[in-house]
């Protein structure tokens, strides 16, 4: 069974993705395309798309509650790698994963969304 994110993609289209500036520039080891990004205010950048009233991410690829994959999702904000899935580890649900997911008429994930999910396809929390 495929992780529960690959047919959601709500997240990526319901909030703001904003990162400190340094994530997007290349000369700090910044892994972020800089081109992606819109500037907000002194020190942070925005995911391009999701700084408006219906944001959705520049670097979503999705038909949301289907299929969902980030276009850079081995360079995304660390904003974005540390939002875990509801019941992705556990028992613990995730307010942001909920919300987002509702707000596209999506249920909340259940714990039989994870069976056959094994714990190398569960996205591990970036070591930043």
């Amino acid at each position: 069974m495929a992780h529960p994110c690959l047919s959601c993609g709500a997240c990526c289209a319901h909030f703001r993705v904003s990162l400190h500036w340094s994530e997007a520039e290349p000369s700090l080891g910044g892994r972020v395309p800089v081109e992606l990004t819109d500037s907000l205010r002194a020190h942070e950048r925005v995911m391009r798309g999701t700084s408006q009233a219906q944001p959705r991410c520049i670097a979503l690829d999705a038909d949301i509650g289907r299929h969902s994959r980030c276009t850079i999702h081995d360079r995304r904000p660390a904003v974005c790698a540390q939002v875990p899935a509801s019941l992705e580890f556990g028992d613990q649900r995730s307010e942001q994963c909920d919300r987002s997911r509702a707000a596209y008429g999506l249920p909340p994930l259940g714990a039989a969304d994870w069976i056959g999910v094994d714990d190398a396809q569960r996205n591990p929390l970036p070591e930043y």
